[in-house]
Formats: C-alpha cells, sequence, structure tokens
C-alpha cells in the first residue's frame, strides 16, 4: 500500500466529526470545516462518507455528488429526545457514537473498500471522535484490515484534551493539527503533531460584488468602521474591541461598529461594559432579509455605535461587512487557527489578528498582527493605514492573494494527501 498515490481510484475517505452540515449539527467552526473538507474531498473525486450528530428529523444518510459524498446521520434516536442541538444529550450521543460506529465503519466502508482493491483513510476530527477512532483501529486489526488504512486524529482546539487518552490515541493513529501554535499547546501532552491548515471554500475568495459594496460604504457616515464576528468568550478578545471603539469615539471620531456574537452569557458583560465606555448600543435582526435587506437595516440602524447583529449573518453578507471594514477585528487572545480572519483576507478585509501567530497573516503585509491586547495599539495602527492607503490598499490585495493559497482544493493537494502518503510509509517501517 505504501507504494500508491492517493488517489480516487485507490482510495475512500471517511470524516469522523461530532458536528456536520446540518442546522442541528452546526454549533462552531468544526461542523463547517468537517463539511467543507468532504465536499472538497468528493469534489476531487474522492467517495467520501461523513459521520457526524444528524438532524434527527432527516433521512439517516443522503447522498450528492455523483454519489460521491455520502452523509451519515448519526444518533438520531437520541436527538429526536434532545431538540436543542448538537451538543443537547452530548454525553448519551458521546457513548452511542463510540459504541457504535467502529462496527459500521469497519464492515459497511472499509470492507467494501478493501474488496474492490481500495485503501480507507479516515479523518477524526476534535476530542469527540478520539476514543470511537482507537476503536476503529482496533475492529480494523481483528479483521485483518489495519494495514489497509490510515488513520489520522485532528485538534482543532484545546477543549477537554484533560479526557483523551494519549497514549493510546497515539499506538492508533497519525496525530495532525490546524496550526504551529496548536502544534505548541500539544507538546506538552506528549506528542508532535503534523500541521495541516484549515481551508475556506474557493468562492469566498472572490471579491463581493463592487456596486454593493460601494454603495453600502458610502451611506455609512462614519470616519471609522469596525466589524466583528465571535462566540461571546473572553479569549475572543470583545473588551480590547469595545475599548478600541470607545478611544476612537472620545478622540471625536464617528465610528461605527458592528458585532456579532453568540447567546453565551458573558454577551451580557460585553454590551454593558460598552454602555459603560459611553457607547450607544441597538440590536438588530435580520431574520427574514435577503443581503441586499440586511445592508438596508444596517444602514438604518447607523445612529448607533454599536450595532448588534442578533442573528444568522450569511457568507454574502459577512464578505460586504469584511470588505467595507476599516478593521476586522479577529483579536482574539487564544485563536487556534482563525477562520474568521482568513475569510476577511478573502474578501480584501484587513484583519487584525491576536498575538496567537496565525499562521497565514502577516504583519502589515496581508494583515495587521497584534503584538499586545491594549487598545491603543489597535488604534494607532488605524491611524496609521487611514494615514497611508497606499499600505492598507496594498495590505488588501495581498490578503486575497494569500487567502487563495488556503482553499480546501489546494489544503488537500498540497497538505493533506502529502502527508497521507508520508504516513503510509512510516506505517509500512513501523
Amino acid at each position: 500500500m505504501h507504494k500508491n498515490k492517493l488517489r480516487p481510484e485507490n482510495t475512500v475517505f471517511v470524516v469522523l466529526s461530532f458536528e456536520g452540515p446540518d442546522g442541528y449539527s452546526l454549533a462552531g467552526g468544526l461542523g463547517v470545516r468537517a463539511s467543507r473538507m468532504s465536499e472538497a474531498l468528493a469534489g476531487q473525486g474522492f467517495e467520501t462518507h461523513l459521520f457526524f450528530i444528524g438532524d434527527p428529523w432527516l433521512e439517516g444518510i443522503s447522498i450528492s455528488c455523483n454519489g460521491l459524498f455520502s452523509q451519515h446521520r448519526w444518533c438520531q434516536w437520541i436527538s429526536r429526545y434532545h431538540p436543542s442541538g448538537v451538543y443537547d444529550g452530548e454525553e448519551g450521543k458521546l457513548n452511542d457514537f463510540r459504541a457504535s460506529i467502529p462496527e459500521c465503519i469497519v464492515e459497511s466502508v472499509a470492507r467494501p473498500a478493501v474488496s474492490r482493491g481500495k485503501q480507507l483513510v479516515v479523518l477524526a476530527e476534535e476530542w469527540h471522535t478520539a476514543e470511537t477512532l482507537c476503536r476503529i483501529s482496533d475492529v480494523l486489526f481483528s479483521r485483518g484490515l489495519r494495514d489497509k488504512a490510515l488513520l489520522l486524529w485532528n485538534a482543532n482546539n484545546t477543549y477537554s484534551f484533560d479526557r483523551i487518552d494519549w497514549s493510546r490515541l497515539k499506538q492508533s493513529a497519525g496525530i495532525t493539527t490546524v496550526s504551529r501554535y496548536m502544534r505548541h499547546l500539544m507538546k506538552p501532552y506528549g506528542v508532535e503533531p503534523m500541521v495541516i491548515h484549515n481551508g475556506i471554500q474557493p468562492a469566498l475568495t472572490e471579491p463581493p460584488h463592487a456596486s454593493t459594496r460601494s454603495c453600502f460604504k458610502i451611506g455609512l457616515d462614519a470616519d471609522f468602521i469596525l466589524f466583528k464576528m465571535a462566540r461571546f468568550d473572553p479569549a475572543k478578545g470583545w473588551l480590547q474591541a469595545v475599548q478600541t471603539a470607545a478611544r476612537l469615539k472620545a478622540m471625536g471620531y464617528r465610528i461605527v461598529f458592528f458585532l456579532r456574537g453568540g447567546i453565551e452569557p458573558f454577551g451580557k458583560e460585553v454590551l454593558e461594559r460598552a454602555a459603560s465606555y459611553g457607547l450607544s448600543v441597538q440590536d438588530v435582526d435580520l431574520n427574514g432579509h435577503n443581503p441586499e435587506g440586511s445592508l438596508r437595516e444596517l444602514l438604518a440602524a447607523q445612529g448607533a455605535d454599536l450595532i448588534n447583529i442578533r442573528s444568522f449573518i450569511s457568507h454574502d453578507l459577512s464578505r460586504v461587512l469584511f470588505a467595507c471594514s476599516d478593521a476586522v477585528l479577529a483579536n482574539s487572545l487564544h485563536e487556534p487557527f482563525g477562520l474568521v480572519g482568513l475569510e476577511a483576507m478573502a474578501s480584501g478585509g484587513a484583519a487584525y489578528v491576536g498575538g496567537t501567530g496565525e499562521d497565514y497573516a502577516h504583519d502589515f503585509e496581508d494583515a495587521v498582527v497584534l503584538e499586545t491586547n491594549r487598545p491603543e495599539e489597535v488604534v494607532a495602527d488605524l491611524l496609521y493605514l487611514h494615514e497611508h492607503k497606499d499600505i492598507e490598499n496594498n495590505l488588501r490585495d495581498m490578503a486575497q492573494n494569500t487567502a487563495r493559497g488556503f482553499t480546501w482544493d489546494r489544503i488537500i493537494e498540497h497538505k493533506l494527501l502529502p502527508r497521507l502518503e508520508r504516513l503510509s510509509w512510516e506505517q509500512s517501517v513501523a
């Protein structure tokens, strides 16, 4: 097997993830990653199976991409008693996931693939799947199929690392992560993961329609436009962001700050802190509006300093906000990869990322890389770029060029497949 180059003719992929593409299953970036990576693999001609905690009221298996992409909705019988989403009833789902998936994958995917002269590649995401992947390895061994499979487990964050049996996982699979920052954080656990970056859809690298972007920006009566989209979590740099807005306003600048958080309790503290700084806040619900209608609603709300968007933001809308903003504040204090920063760059936005060393960001070349948590640094960088439009324009152009190197097609071709082929050599040597 180790002599084979991975091609659609000889390889079948399985992706394991708690989150997935259904509305029920999406809770953050993990669902987007698993879905987009799986779609991209199928788009390159690989038979691909995505197993995830799916909407209990949709069909158990749905097939698309000319029969190459199968979505397997797992734990539906449990999810019917837990309607609030993928993590409602989490422990029961986790136990069922671990107990039932290994046998299913080995018998319904691995064995048929091997009988057709193909090898199996299993890509498992986050801590929920670690024990499941170890059990898949055990079942493959027991059926004499382990040498026909490559297993990778990927860490997107440090959540629940204390629940992982690292020694067992190292024996069962290759370990990857999404950035050099995460690789550094994982070393104390006795692992040295390979870095395979996150990706974005190729369509996101196309700039938003120029006339839409121009009309929206002209309609905003502001010296500085800010945008931040993240969970309401202290580690996401929310207080630094509102302090930045407050400093600019205190200096006499008219600011409009669009923010989209989540339902987390910390959001209440963020908005209360903003009010204490003298910033006015207006809530906006964009449900039921198309992108053009949403932009009109946002323009109508610009009498406030902070416009708190309390509804889903589509890619079409976020790309306009990314491109129009003077700063997209992706300024996390702990950021394993930073998908929002990359998406902002793909739209030609000026991404301000935190000091966690996002691999795609190069200070004042294609992004602004913040060195501290002080709002003064953000304000100083904003004012500098405001006075040096040539540097800002070049930064935005370079941002799009950088983002084009991080599409899923390129990540799969230049990172994932070569890593897997090298892993097959390692496995054969071991």
